[in-house]
């Protein structure tokens, strides 16, 4: 059963990360100003920083899965 588990997290994780597409990270009115500049180096830039900035509350996210993951193993535990 608990092989089980494991490999169905692994597999998840897996498909997350195969499934993931190249994407231009840019809101509407950043495109506007940018698609009028002709240096790509400036876009380039500006879509880094939006992945950068959206990096955070996914690992946010991930750390408060992992401690309520962690606290109800804990639970489960103690009460075998």
């Amino acid at each position: 059963m608990k092989i089980k588990k494991h490999i169905t997290i692994i597999l998840s994780i897996l498909l997350v990360l195969f499934s993931m597409e190249n994407t231009n990270a840019q809101c509407a009115m950043c495109r506007a100003v940018l698609e009028n500049n002709a240096d790509n180096s400036v876009a380039e830039g500006i879509n880094d920083g939006i992945v950068y900035l959206m990096i955070f509350p996914y690992l946010l996210m991930g750390g408060l899965g992992y401690y309520i993951y962690k606290t109800h193993q804990k639970k489960k535990k103690s009460k075998a």
